[in-house]
């Protein structure tokens, strides 16, 4: 493509003629994060209408193959046309939000030989994800995560999820939760000092730059470590074979969610092609430590019912990891693999995920600077100058809703993918179809979260970033099927749930396959933004159209986030 349609892809920086172009559409509070946005849309319609002669040829093709295959089955809802040769160059929720845009909240995605459902309407998004959600598998998902995470809970069949939730959810119980505040905080000091030293070391300047992304990215790994299998992969200070590892493993996820033909399943493919030899390499340093950690956790098992597994002593327990509870759980005998599979799940799910949440929310925060000042005088009302307690986390009101809003613009991950097992019928949403759309078995859908988090039907002023949106009730308007967003449905909820928002706000999906580890990830996050800009300002090193995005499995950045840190100069 074009030099000037990757650039806008990729949120690099425009010239003037654009900001001109753009400037009747524009109040005079127009934020940044908007215009950009804003820029980006203008300049793929641009680039469409130059070359919709080129394209043509090949999308009508495209869609021509699609229906013949699919049997007109989805013939009666919208289709995005176009929808190959827009897929390229670019992530892909870019061009669903665009086609969402102009075709609604349920649309036919052509794909050559494929079609898929898009669907960004919260209504629809609740019929297939909480009351209807086991005429639904992972699908595609599935396919491209069962080599990495075997049957965890993430691509596992329906089956075999039943079984393993019932495991899983009893471990993320509150004396665990409670617990596992020292860990958090253990891990994020010991980035703390890190950054201290390296800032002693710079005294003349007063002032580092440092990728922060990479250094979430480690922050996160150690605490999964920790807490879920009891291994401190130190990879704060240090790197190990099974760090290295873990990345390759991370790297290969994410190249095999955006690859479109899945060339590792052809014979020979993991010997033949050097990425996929590697690939298993990294997979058998991962499955060796996995298989020493479950080894010497049955060793010491001390079998006994889940109830009293959930009112042991966390707080004084030297192993008050996730396997730990596993191993011990009565009735819970499951074979290596399994413990593996769910294992592997967590430690890529919780990991990469949580970095990303951090680093937007840097990202976000570093743009409003008086945001971050409002966020540091609650961390210094409520933290003082002692250790960050369970307790404390409650009152950190306003970093919790920062690490929320983050998950708003940049939702991790931007789409759920799910497979139908039989027939069903979809409700037509906001604007769409009074009678719903009917959909044979084995139709893949992207429910798009990005599109969700910021339909401008369901929230005000959906690009921007507004924290203290989730403090107010907001009424359905009209919106007939969907409740609004309140915040007395869910009283005393960790975060904004897709209850309170009744699934217009998806940041770990909503029902029965919801994320299992939703409130571990918030805390962790509230803890290491609290701790951080309790000690440092941060402020970027370039300006934001310099930060490029890129995804795979999760939203993140191309070349990390680089920021200049210095000592806050009204905290001794």
């Amino acid at each position: 493509m074009a030099s000037t349609t990757n650039s806008m892809l990729q949120f690099q920086v425009f010239n003037g003629d654009f900001s001109s172009k753009l400037q009747p559409f524009l109040s005079p509070h127009t934020s940044p994060l908007t215009l950009r946005h804003r820029r980006c849309r203008f300049i793929c319609q641009s680039t469409r209408t130059e070359k919709s002669k080129t394209r043509n040829l090949m999308d009508n093709a495209s869609n021509l193959l699609t229906n013949f295959l699919s049997g007109g089955s989805l013939g009666s809802m919208p289709t995005a046309e176009g929808a190959v040769s827009d897929l390229f160059g670019r992530p892909l929720f870019f061009s669903l939000y665009d086609w969402f845009l102009e075709h609604g909240s349920v649309y036919k995605l052509a794909f050559g030989p494929k079609a898929f459902v898009v669907v960004s309407d919260p209504i629809v998004a609740r019929h297939i994800l909480r009351e209807n959600a086991f005429s639904y598998d992972k699908g595609v998902l599935a396919e491209i995560l069962e080599p990495i995470m075997g049957k965890g809970l993430i691509p596992a069949d329906v089956d075999t999820w039943k079984q393993r939730r019932r495991v899983i959810a009893p471990g993320f119980h509150a004396l665990y939760l409670e617990a596992m505040v020292r860990v958090f905080t253990d891990c994020t000091e010991r980035t703390m000092l890190k950054f201290e030293k390296l800032l002693e070391d710079a005294h003349v300047q007063g002032t580092i730059e440092l990728d922060l992304e990479a250094e979430f990215s480690s922050l996160a790994l150690d605490i999964i470590g920790l807490g879920v299998f009891n291994y401190d992969f130190g990879s704060i200070t240090k790197e190990s074979p099974v760090i290295k590892a873990v990345y390759g493993t991370l790297f290969e996820a994410e190249h095999r969610s955006t690859f479109y033909i899945p060339y590792w399943k052809f014979p020979l493919a993991s010997w033949i092609v050097p990425r996929q030899r590697k690939f298993q390499y990294d997979l058998k340093v991962i499955n060796d430590c996995l298989d020493r950690l479950i080894k010497n956790a049955k060793e010491t098992r001390q079998e006994t019912d889940v109830e009293k597994l959930q009112q042991r002593d966390y707080l004084n327990l030297k192993d008050a990891s996730l396997l730990r509870f596993f191993v011990d759980m009565r009735g819970a005998d499951v074979d290596d693999r399994q413990l593996r599979d769910d294992l592997m799940t967590m430690l890529i799910a919780g990991h990469e995920t949580t970095a990303a949440v951090l680093t937007w929310s840097i990202f976000l925060l570093a743009q409003n600077p008086s945001k971050m000042k409002k966020a540091q005088a609650e961390i210094d009302a409520v933290i003082a100058k002692g250790r960050i307690t369970f307790d404390c986390i409650k009152s950190l009101e306003y970093i919790r809703l920062i690490v929320v809003e983050s998950l708003r613009l940049y939702p991790q991950p931007p789409l759920l993918i799910r497979r139908t097992l039989k027939s069903d019928k979809l409700p037509g949403g906001h604007m769409g179809e009074t009678d719903g759309y009917q959909i044979p078995k084995g139709t893949d859908i992207f429910i798009s979260v990005y599109n969700l988090h910021r339909s401008p039907y369901f929230w005000d002023k959906p690009d921007e970033f507004e924290p203290e949106r989730f403090l107010v009730p907001k009424k359905s308007e009209g919106i007939e099927g969907w409740d609004g967003f309140d915040p007395s449905r869910s009283p005393g909820a960790l975060y904004p749930n897709e209850i309170i928002s009744d699934f217009a706000f998806l940041p770990f999906g909503g029902g029965p396959r919801k994320c299992v580890g939703d409130q571990f990830a918030v805390m962790e996050s509230t803890i290491a933004l609290a701790m951080l800009l309790q000690k440092f300002d941060v402020e970027l090193k370039g300006s934001p159209d310099s930060v490029e995005l890129v995804t795979g499995a999760t939203i993140h950045t191309k070349n990390g986030l680089w920021c200049k840190l210095r000592k806050r100069a009204d905290v001794k």
